[in-house]
C-alpha cells in the first residue's frame, strides 16, 4: 500500500485513536497497476484535477491482490459515506467484496463508487459513469442507486460480484487476457483474446439447476449468470439483464461451432446475438434467484473478469445489497 490516509490509519484494535480522527467523506482506493500501469502514472494529475474541482478525498493505494477488499471492509465498518474504486472492474470487484464479511452484508451506510481506470470498464458502461474528474463529481452529487449483488459459493469460498459471472469460454478468454499486457486497450485486448480463445476452446459438459426445480444437462460453450449487461470490454452478453430487479439472468450457450462463434462475435457488442436468426438457437435464457452449475471436467469461473476457480459453483441473488453512486 502506498502513502494515503488508509495506509496511515491506526490498526483495527486501536479504537480510541480511530474514533478521534476526522475522515474525509470520500475514500478512493487506487489500484496503480490498472490499465497496464497507466493508473499509477496518471493518478497524480487526476488527483490534482479532482482537488482543483473542490472535491475533498482521502486515498489509499493497493500493492497486492485482495488488499482493496481489506481496505474497503475497514472503511465500510466505519460507515464512510463513499468508498470508491479507482481502477477497472477487477478493482471494483475487490472493493465490492469489502462490503461483505463471512458471506453476509456488513450493516453500513456506506455507498460504493467508481472512478474508471481499467481495461474492461464494463461497470462504467452499465452505469454511464463519466471519465476523470467528472466521475469524482458523481461521488459528490450523484444518486446512490440500490443495485443487486450476487453471492457465489465456490471452492470453499464465498465471493460477491455486481455485473457478470461466467463459466466456460468467457473465463477461458479472461484468463488469457489477464496473463498478457493490455497495452492495446480493453476492447482490442478482449477481441484478440476472444479469437484466440475460440480457436483453442473445447466445449464442456455442464449441469445447470435453476431455482432447484429445473435442470439442464448439455455440452456447452458457456453458462453466463448476469446481473448487468456487459462483460469482456464492452460485449453486451446479456442485453435483457437489469441490475436492480432481484433476479439473475442465466444465459446457457450450447455447442456452437467455432466459425459461427467468430462470425457472430461482433453481434455480441450490440446484444444482437440473442435475436439473430443464425445464433439464437444456441442460447437458452432463464430468470432465477438461485443457480447451481457443475461439470464433470475442470471449467474455469470468472466473476467480473477475475478468475476465481473451477466449477462447481452456486450463484444467489442478493436484492439491493449495494448502493452505487450513479449520475443523477
Amino acid at each position: 500500500m502506498g502513502e494515503g490516509a488508509v495506509g496511515d490509519r491506526s490498526k483495527a484494535g486501536d479504537e480510541p485513536a480511530r474514533r478521534g480522527r476526522n475522515f474525509a467523506d470520500i475514500l478512493l482506493i487506487v489500484n496503480p497497476a490498472a490499465r497496464a500501469g497507466r493508473a499509477g502514472r496518471e493518478w497524480p494529475r487526476l488527483a490534482a484535477e479532482i482537488r482543483s474541482a473542490g472535491i475533498d478525498f482521502e486515498e489509499a493505494f493497493t500493492a497486492k491482490p485482495q488488499e482493496a477488499t481489506a481496505i474497503a471492509r475497514e472503511a465500510v465498518r466505519e460507515n464512510r459515506p463513499v468508498i470508491a474504486a479507482v481502477g477497472g472492474d477487477g478493482t471494483l470487484f475487490e472493493v465490492v467484496n469489502g462490503f461483505f464479511e463471512d458471506g453476509e452484508q456488513i450493516a453500513t451506510t456506506s455507498n460504493l463508487g467508481l472512478i474508471p481506470f481499467g481495461t474492461g470498464s464494463d461497470h462504467q458502461r452499465s452505469f454511464a459513469i463519466p471519465d476523470g474528474a467528472l466521475a469524482a463529481q458523481v461521488l459528490v452529487d450523484g444518486r446512490p442507486r440500490p443495485i443487486d449483488a450476487v453471492r457465489v459459493r465456490i471452492g470453499g469460498r464465498v465471493l460477491f460480484y455486481t455485473s457478470i459471472g461466467e463459466a466456460g469460454l468467457g473465463a477461458f478468454v479472461a484468463d488469457k487476457v489477464n496473463r498478457t499486457p493490455k497495452t492495446l486497450g480493453g476492447r482490442v485486448s478482449f477481441q484478440i483474446g476472444s479469437l484466440r480463445g475460440i480457436a483453442g476452446w473445447k466445449h464442456v459438459p455442464v449441469r445447470v439447476v435453476i431455482d432447484g426445480t429445473e435442470t439442464r444437462e448439455l455440452t456447452a460453450q458457456a453458462v453466463t449468470i448476469a446481473n448487468c449487461k456487459f462483460y469482456g470490454g464492452g460485449m453486451m452478453i446479456a442485453p435483457m439483464a437489469v441490475c436492480d430487479d432481484g433476479l439473475l439472468d442465466v444465459l446457457i450457450t450450447g455447442a456452437i461451432g467455432k466459425l459461427e462463434s467468430i462470425a457472430g462475435l461482433n453481434k455480441i457488442y450490440s446484444g444482437a446475438h440473442i435475436e439473430d436468426p443464425k445464433l439464437k438457437r444456441w442460447f437458452e435464457h432463464f430468470r432465477a434467484k438461485l443457480v447451481e452449475v457443475d461439470s464433470q471436467v475442470p471449467v474455469l469461473v470468472q466473476l467480473d473478469g477475475e478468475i476465481v476457480g473451477n466449477l462447481p459453483a452456486t450463484f444467489e441473488i442478493m436484492p439491493h445489497a449495494i448502493r452505487f453512486m450513479t449520475p443523477d
